[in-house]
């Protein structure tokens, strides 16, 4: 008999919203999928500086549904584009957390246009044993676009100019 193969948990980012506005806040949660016996997680998100401003993190909820936690909401670097080891693990001789849930949060101004990568590294997760759990990682690139009042203002001159040239006919 052959044991079936588990499928390694997914880790993800939603951002809310996406597309961005230039001038809004961003609100990105990590998430964790199918995640069997988290006891504990580290992770850095780098992202492009000239599009986003890093202004927060905070702690999920995920990890905390399995009792006292001692997070660690990271270093913010918005020179280099950089949120480095954010962690968080369980206190004291507990089963781990299985399931699916939001592990942070990352509050971000958006101040340019663009696209950037979310893209994720010093990624460790580990299970009440200590032992390293089997992750995925699902990067999902966040959409920075101008302001509508932009579009408007651009539109209104293409009209002027068409005017204008019709005019010079």
């Amino acid at each position: 008999m052959s044991a079936a193969a588990s499928a390694a948990a997914v880790l993800s980012v939603s951002a809310s919203p996406n597309p961005a506005v230039v001038g809004s806040t961003v609100d990105l949660s990590i998430l964790i999928d199918d995640v069997d016996d988290l006891y504990g997680y580290q992770f850095s998100l780098a992202f492009d500086p000239t599009v986003l401003r890093a202004t927060a993190v905070t702690e999920g909820d995920f990890l905390a549904g399995g009792g006292n936690t001692s997070p660690g909401l990271g270093n913010i670097d918005n020179a280099t584009g950089a949120v480095s080891y954010v962690y968080n693990l369980l206190l004291g001789p507990a089963a781990g957390v299985s399931g699916s849930g939001t592990l942070a949060h990352i509050r971000f101004d958006v101040i340019g246009v663009g696209s950037t990568p979310l893209t994720f590294g010093d990624a460790l997760f580990v299970d009440s044993r200590d032992a390293a759990i089997d992750v995925r990682i699902d990067s999902t690139p966040l959409q920075a676009v101008p302001e509508p009042a932009t579009y408007l203002m651009m539109g209104a001159g293409l009209l002027g100019l068409a005017a204008l040239r019709r005019r010079a006919l």
